[in-house]
């Protein structure tokens, strides 16, 4: 995906300036092509256009979007042109000077190093009722995580589906169970949490005793009915006894790793992607890739003291509970396990980094954030109330069901740079919108936001992001099995803060749209001033210093 910031050379647009134009060339390609925006001028009759239309006709009235092109793995650059677009008193368009940028993608963040990859966790969209429509969730995934494992998908272009749906975090995963497979020297260790996941199962189940895994069994994980029960009893089967433990350490084994080592290949998986139908297909979560012997030495060395003892104080003694250099040359990576014990925690640390250390930014897309507490929670309400640390956020949020009830669902809660917060209620919110955006799913219950990341000043060299599977709780820090990693490069925290950026502008525009729609209004572009008392679409971005912020920022 491609972050498009766009900013005036100088001084403040014309009055008659309502938007960019955005179009984008394949590598070797011989045309542009337009990108699309639902939101459109008025019609004639002041109707909503419901239609996608070309940006060169519905021009986008922000100074950044975030794309996502066809093909986007294709190697060399995409030229992406932006055209400012004008409208005189006719409602005729007109386009200024176009002006290009290229930049190559990439599939892998770092080749041969280390990989950036994210699961697309936009099931409430119009893209996805656009491809697949909005009444296929449950054609596509189980009404239960304990029926993951016998679930198949009946949906038509299921597999399509899927592979949109889990994007670059499924395909690396299974990539590199793949590659595991079908090389003999290759041994797989893996530590999952959730596990319901049958893509991932039955990969694991060809290993064979090459495997060797560790299974969460706290809570319903350890019931005789749960998934991770019944991939337990197939795991032991094909890899045999002695090599599946299951484990909980002080609280939860909350990791979800894949190490792989072999004579053609040496890497491990970290981040937050359950290996589970949610984990996978309705999250929002992300997957770190890693490659080299001393990566995964590092790694093995944590799983062997997880297999070792299931005793956090046992744990918390060992060297994987400190942080270690992953050995990359030009990119400042390094890990750190739990449980911790108090003398080696890492939180209070990561906070003092937050609030002493940051210069510019500060983006965060953090799940359970609102049942947490500490020195994160504090460090973060102090820095959004100080205003002087420009910071986006996101998070889930327990809200009630519906007004006048006790059933409590999963909402996100949305922080603006002016430190002001906004709850996200799916199912209210997909009530409150008009057409089409009123026939988005939900996804089901359950968390849709399952992020753990900080990223602190993306923009500069001092750039730095804290992932993993850890929640940054004193039960992550000091009970739980997880991973950290502290990386210090702004190619990866570049990407973390799109990844952020697009979360928060998905759903924020969905408030927007509701809002619009409880007040009576039309969303719809705004039209050049026509009238005494009328003001630019643009006015706030030159005139409120959280979004002059934003604009001077991304472009």
């Amino acid at each position: 995906m491609v972050l498009v910031a766009m900013n005036w050379k100088v001084g403040q647009p014309p009055n008659d300036f309502v938007g960019f134009a955005i179009e984008y060339k394949e590598p070797g390609g011989d045309r542009f092509y337009a990108v699309t925006n639902r939101i459109a001028f008025p019609g004639t009759n002041g109707a909503l256009n419901s239609k996608t239309l070309s940006t060169k006709l519905s021009p986008i009235q922000k100074f950044r979007w975030v794309h996502f092109p066809r093909n986007a793995e294709l190697k060399g650059d995409f030229v992406y042109r932006v055209s400012p677009v004008f409208m005189n008193e006719a409602d005729e368009l007109s386009y200024g000077d176009p002006q290009e940028a290229a930049l190559p993608l990439r599939r892998d963040t770092y080749p041969g190093q280390l990989n950036v990859a994210f699961t697309r966790g936009f099931v409430s969209s119009q893209a996805f009722v656009d491809r697949y429509g909005a009444k296929s969730i449950p054609l596509l995934l189980p009404a239960k995580a304990a029926d993951g494992l016998g679930f198949k998908p009946s949906y038509a272009k299921s597999a399509e589906a899927l592979a949109w749906m889990g994007f670059e975090a499924r395909s690396a995963i299974l990539e590199l169970l793949e590659q595991a497979i079908v090389d003999p020297t290759a041994e797989v260790r893996v530590i999952a949490y959730d596990l319901n996941d049958p893509e991932i199962v039955s990969r694991l189940v060809k290993l064979g005793a090459r495997l060797r895994i560790i299974v969460d069994d706290s809570d319903d994980h350890g019931e005789a009915g749960s998934a991770e029960s019944m991939a337990t009893q197939m795991l032991v089967t094909s890899a045999g006894t002695g090599q599946v433990k299951r484990q909980h350490m002080g609280g939860l084994q909350h990791n979800k790793t894949i190490i792989v080592s072999g004579a053609k290949m040496n890497a491990a998986i970290a981040g937050s992607t359950n290996f589970s139908w949610r984990g996978m297909y309705v999250q929002n979560n992300n997957a770190l890739i890693v490659h080299g012997p001393e990566a995964v030495r590092i790694f093995t060395s944590a799983f062997e003291a997880f297999w070792a003892s299931s005793a956090a104080a046992a744990f918390g003694a060992t060297t994987s509970a400190g942080w270690q250099s992953l050995g990359f040359k030009k990119i400042g990576a390094r890990v750190t396990f739990s449980p911790r014990s108090k003398a080696n925690a890492v939180l209070a640390s990561i906070a003092d980094d937050m609030e002493k250390q940051t210069t510019s930014s500060l983006f965060f897309s953090l799940a359970f954030l609102s049942q947490t507490s500490g020195a994160i929670r504090d460090a973060l309400t102090r820095i959004q109330a100080a205003h002087k640390i420009f910071s986006y956020g996101i998070a889930d949020k327990a809200v009630k069901e519906l007004a006048n009830s006790n059933v409590v669902a999963s909402g996100i809660e949305l922080t603006k740079p002016d430190g002001t917060m906004t709850v996200v209620h799916p199912e209210e919110l997909t009530r409150n919108l008009p057409a089409p955006f009123n026939e988005e799913p939900t996804g089901g219950s359950g968390i849709r936001m399952h992020h753990k990341f900080l990223v602190i000043d993306f923009n500069k060299p001092t750039a730095r992001v804290y992932v993993g599977s850890f929640n940054f709780s004193v039960a992550a820090d000091l009970k739980n099995g997880e991973n950290l990693l502290c990386i210090r490069d702004r190619r990866v925290a570049t990407s973390y803060m799109i990844e952020a950026l697009r979360i928060f502008d998905h759903y924020h525009f969905r408030v927007a749209t509701a809002e619009a729609a409880k007040a009576g209004g039309k969303f719809q572009l705004a039209l050049p001033p026509r009238k005494p008392g009328d003001v630019p679409w643009w006015t706030d971005s030159y005139t409120n210093p959280t979004k002059i912020r934003d604009r001077e920022l991304f472009a």
